[in-house]
């Protein structure tokens, strides 16, 4: 640990709460250099929904490897990145009746906020960019100033300008929809007309707060009664997470833009994407550009993610039938031990457990580590345990997680009990 200790910034956050040497990872596992093996309950923050090292990937990327594929390319044209936007154009945008451009920005999920944010700023000649509370964009500085979380915007280092910030859905059981339509058509409501409305459907780092479907369809039809752009942030909820490939496709709405990346790959590569309208494609060439927005080892994982996972619905189902899994799992936790956790939030397998106190739910993550379960938590004040296990977990994996889980929860109320008496 020494080089680590010595050499690597503080900045360094979840190797503090894990601290061991990986050596290793497999599907849903992690294994230390030391032999001992983890269930991934975190994958990457959403970066792995098909698990560690996915044998299908993997293949075809050693494959292409072999044979001297192009590796970065800039925007150069390539056959992967042919391969890539045919797959997505032909089972994931035409089948939703979603038609996109699509523009490769640099490699994270933040760059691609930050373009989307640009574009819809020149589209419509404004500045000003509505999100919402407990929002998580990313920390580069256009993107930060869109996230609502004290502790990530301390790091700016300068100030956070051109956003107005409303109430998400249940949010202190403020109507931050009929707030935006009243600000919108009230001269002296003080609000610059925005650009775009910027959201997640369900906030990943905000806590697990899910909008519902009418809610989002309000918002989709206050934009476009207002001639304002709506940006879906689905860098973490998209990709399968919620159990459709989109997580706003149940609401039935269709973004003017979508930003996507983390387990866009399918393989944990660096891969981002802005898709738009394509009247929205106003951009100059070069005019926004990214050394590393050509990351063709990504185009050919990206492409087999989708030719192997999203050609039918069986996928979704298997998301389903784990989601309802993992749902039971808290709601018998809810009734058994009300006086420490609060309520299930999340959609899909993207869940978690609020508790009442921020210091239990850190308790039980660190608790969760020593049961060989790696997972995190989120929220305002850390207050809730998120269960993002790969999407591709089997049952038996899922099953020995939760179970991994009960027993690092029940250590902590032990615990608790005896320090009481």
């Amino acid at each position: 640990m020494d080089i680590f200790n010595k050499q690597e910034s503080n900045v360094r956050s979840y190797s503090n709460h894990f601290p061991v040497i990986f050596h290793k990872a497999k599907g849903s596992w992690l294994e230390t250099d030391t032999g001992d093996k983890y269930l991934d309950f975190l994958s990457g923050a959403g970066s792995l929904n098909y698990g560690h090292n996915n044998p299908v990937m993997k293949l075809a990327l050693l494959d292409y490897i072999e044979k001297d594929g192009l590796t970065h390319g800039l925007d150069l044209h390539s056959n992967a990145k042919a391969d890539f936007l045919l797959a997505l154009k032909q089972h994931i945008l035409q089948p939703r009746g979603l038609n996109y451009k699509v523009q490769f920005t640099g490699p994270t999920g933040t760059n691609a906020v930050e373009a989307a944010l640009k574009l819809a700023r020149n589209v419509t000649g404004r500045s000003n960019i509505v999100a919402f509370t407990n929002g998580f964009h990313g920390c580069t500085s256009g993107a930060l100033a869109a996230t609502g979380n004290q502790h990530h915007r301390n790091g700016a280092g300068t100030g956070l300008t051109n956003v107005t910030r409303l109430p998400f859905e249940g949010y202190a059981d403020i109507d931050g929809l009929k707030l935006l339509s009243t600000m919108l058509t009230d001269n002296s409501s003080g609000m610059d007309k925005p650009a775009a409305v910027l959201v997640e459907t369900v906030q990943g780092e905000g806590g697990l707060n899910v909008a519902s479907d009418k809610w989002l369809s309000r918002l989709a039809q206050i934009c476009k009664e207002n001639d304002v752009l709506l940006i879906v942030d689905d860098i973490q909820a998209g990709c399968g997470r919620t159990g459709t490939f989109f997580s706003f496709e149940p609401s039935g709405i269709k973004p003017d833009i979508v930003t996507l990346s983390k387990s866009l790959s399918g393989y944990g590569l660096p891969l981002a994407v802005v898709l738009l309208k394509p009247h929205l494609d106003i951009w100059k060439p070069g005019e926004h550009n990214g050394t590393f927005r050509g990351n063709n080892h990504a185009f050919v994982t990206a492409a087999k993610a989708i030719e192997t996972y999203w050609l039918d619905d069986q996928f979704s189902q298997h998301i389903g039938e784990h989601a309802k899994t993992i749902a039971s799992f808290i709601d018998r936790l809810l009734e058994r031990f009300p006086n420490y956790v609060n309520r299930r939030k999340g959609k899909g397998l993207m869940q978690g457990i609020e508790f009442h106190s921020e210091r239990f739910a850190k308790e039980v993550s660190t608790a969760c580590f020593e049961e060989g379960l790696v997972i995190e938590t989120a929220g305002p004040n850390d207050e809730v345990v998120k269960f993002f296990c790969p999407l591709t977990i089997t049952a038996e994996e899922l099953e020995e997680g939760l179970n991994r889980f009960e027993s690092a929860f029940n250590s902590v109320i032990a615990k608790h009990y005896k320090n009481a008496s």
